[in-house]
């Protein structure tokens, strides 16, 4: 199969990580790098975002404020991408980890002049601690890096398979779309992703992808053009 998609970025969420008892599932982390080698291999570059729900997740009811909180979250998301690097690694695939936090021991600082110029020789980039500060979301550092290095789509992998009009848990007869404009997102209220996300991929033209990444081979399928999920351009 030959790829649409020359450049992608990808983000996942923390909860796709989680075990029954371990903040992490590692067997999970193998099957999303297993995704992730086989549409390297063809020579896709792929950026990586990942969120730290699986660790903390900043909206908890707590006495921590905000700030501190969304900066408790942003490790987490470290440690998310140091696991997601050392799996890859493992898979002979070139991946750096820049972290918008300075961690020089850990991890490279992210400039988005190296994070081209890794994506450019084929090197998988995850992108850890979000855009840096608090009060933004994962996705929104995912609709940023998406900007920065210039990727043809965003593929929003998510717990439910596409985008709904309701809760498809709580709302069985929650309507599925397939199709959906940026401001038909921003006029229904829909929960594609948050605002800011949707504003700027939209003022920068960046297609978003929304889908579950549950079955095997379904990113390659993806990034082929196999519809999947949710397109909103």
């Amino acid at each position: 199969m030959e790829a649409k998609f020359k450049r992608i970025m990808l983000k996942l969420s923390g909860e796709a990580l989680c075990g029954d008892k371990e903040p992490i599932d590692f067997k999970a982390v193998d099957d999303i790098a297993d995704e992730i080698a086989d549409v390297v291999r063809m020579g896709v570059e792929v950026g990586v975002v990942v969120g730290g729900g699986n660790i903390w997740r900043g909206r908890k009811s707590c006495d921590t404020d905000k700030n501190r909180a969304d900066h408790m979250g942003m490790l987490a998301t470290a440690i998310n991408s140091l696991a997601f690097q050392s799996s890859l690694l493992n898979r002979n695939i070139p991946c750096k980890v820049l972290s918008a936090v300075p961690m020089d021991i850990i991890c490279e600082p992210y400039t988005s002049r190296a994070a081209n110029e890794y994506l450019d020789n084929n090197t998988v980039v995850i992108f850890a601690c979000g855009t840096g500060s608090p009060f933004f979301t994962t996705d929104t550092a995912a609709a940023l890096r998406a900007a920065e290095t210039y990727s043809d789509v965003l593929l929003l992998a998510k717990n439910v398979d596409a985008v709904y009009s309701d809760d498809p848990v709580k709302n069985p007869n929650a309507v599925k779309y397939s199709h959906l404009s940026f401001e038909q997102v921003i006029a229904k209220q829909l929960k594609a992703t948050d605002l800011t996300a949707i504003t700027l991929c939209s003022e920068q033209k960046i297609p978003i992808i929304v889908f579950a990444l549950r079955d095997t081979g379904c990113l390659k399928g993806i990034v082929c053009g196999k519809e999947a999920g949710t397109l909103i351009d």
